[in-house]
């Protein structure tokens, strides 16, 4: 079938625009737009349809020709009413003023690039498919990727801001049915690393045992188990600079609540939920939460990063390295407690999911290797032991064996029950 053979199918069907016309032959060529396309195919039928006109004298002909195109019948002299395109029902009409509607929902947020997307109404959906299926159509462009484009061009064109197909600062969507703009910013990601110097806070909000974070009685109706958590510390400037809506904190590992965090610190991604703020001084916005802080947390070496990071930083077992404050049921020697520390240097340790964490991670026998042990101090009272191990180890079971669901242990190879009861992570080798 010839594509003036096709044009005269879509003709039949109904008063159809210049974009929804040329959209159905949009792969055939390039170079041109779809209204260029949809004007070359209509004037072509115009033409023939004169010429055979001029040939026979039969105005009847113009009923096989096109008897519902309003292009086609102006051009030949036939008097119609203007005619809305049945494919777009107009929509094709009103590009401006979904641009502006775009532009109105952005406001005075802050962004560099942009995408635009089309929610297709199901009338609109169906129209299409009709068209297709009734006149055999196979190199049509899809309705709301065109929209996508030209919407996108006013809005470039009015706002000096990019396209970007990847990672838009911002996607509108234009949703058809509803008749609005649908805004989603995308996040921005905040990289550095963190030390904790107080113990007693957690690493992220937790919410109310006891009302799952509604708010009750038992947490004094603010839904949180703990006060404050290293997420939230860190969170209050950043929603404050960026302006956003909330964030969501992701670390590389965790240490317990009892735990600091010294050393280089613990890398980290701050996420700032809807910024409306991007373009950020990080060296400022570390001050400023270290001065909020109050001497509980410290960041330092921030710097915006891309998403990617968040998967490495979870996905990485970094190897650890801890200083432990142990008590002993009954007192040790320091030559045997020596001697038991070097016995577990370069052990592979077998460790079953501590009872402790078992509420929430599976029942599993993982292997870990210990790199290092060394005795840093030795008292009648305690001893401060360092430890530097693969990163997953629960170093308190290393030290208790858990009941014998950590093998070995320093409990095992002293015959005395040892217990952690400082803990200080002082290195994550990322």
């Amino acid at each position: 079938m010839t594509i003036l053979e096709t044009a005269k199918k879509i003709i039949n069907e109904g008063p159809i625009c210049d974009n929804c016309m040329g959209r159905q032959f949009a792969k055939l060529s390039t170079g041109l737009t779809n209204v260029e396309r949809g004007q070359a195919v209509k004037l072509s039928l115009a033409m023939e349809g004169d010429l055979l006109l001029k040939e026979s004298g039969d105005d009847s002909i113009l009923k096989e020709l096109a008897p519902s195109s309003a292009f086609a019948r102006k051009s030949l002299g036939i008097k119609t009413d203007d005619e809305k395109c049945w494919v777009c029902l107009g929509l094709y009409d009103n590009l401006d003023t979904w641009a502006d509607r775009a532009i109105e929902a952005v406001g005075d947020i802050e962004y560099s690039t942009f995408l635009v997307g089309t929610k297709i109404s199901g009338l609109l959906a169906e129209n299409e498919e009709i068209l297709w299926s009734e006149c055999g159509i196979t190199h049509a462009e899809q309705f709301k990727t065109e929209l996508n484009r030209e919407v996108g061009k006013l809005i470039a064109a009015r706002t000096g801001k990019e396209v970007e197909f990847e990672r838009p600062d911002v996607l509108f969507t234009l949703d058809i049915a509803n008749d609005k703009v649908d805004l989603q910013i995308r996040s921005l990601y905040i990289q550095g690393r963190y030390r904790k110097l107080i113990r007693g806070i957690p690493q992220t909000r937790w919410p109310c045992k006891g009302c799952g974070g509604r708010g009750c009685e038992k947490c004094d109706f603010t839904g949180k188990q703990y006060p404050e958590s290293v997420d939230e510390i860190i969170r209050v400037e950043v929603v404050r600079t960026c302006k956003s809506e909330d964030t969501t904190f992701h670390g590389a590992g965790r240490e317990d609540i009892d735990a600091l965090m010294l050393g280089s610190g613990r890398p980290f991604v701050v996420e700032a939920v809807e910024p409306a703020i991007r373009s950020i001084d990080v060296d400022e916005l570390e001050k400023k939460i270290n001065a909020f802080a109050g001497g509980k947390v410290e960041v330092e070496g921030l710097k915006i990063v891309e998403k990617d990071v968040i998967e490495t930083l979870k996905s990485s077992q970094a190897d650890k390295v801890y200083k432990l404050k142990v008590t002993f049921n009954e007192p040790v020697s320091r030559e045997k407690l020596i001697s038991s520390i070097n016995n577990l240097v370069g052990a592979e340790i077998s460790q079953r999911t501590p009872q402790r964490v078992s509420h929430r991670r599976a029942d599993l026998v993982r292997k870990r290797r210990v790199h290092d042990m060394q005795l840093l101090e030795f008292t009648d009272e305690y001893a401060i032991i360092q430890v530097h191990c693969d990163g997953g180890l629960y170093v308190k079971e290393l030290t208790s064996s858990d009941e014998g669901r950590t093998q070995p242990s320093l409990t095992g190879e002293l015959g005395v029950q040892a217990k952690v009861t400082e803990l200080d992570v002082i290195n994550v080798d990322i």
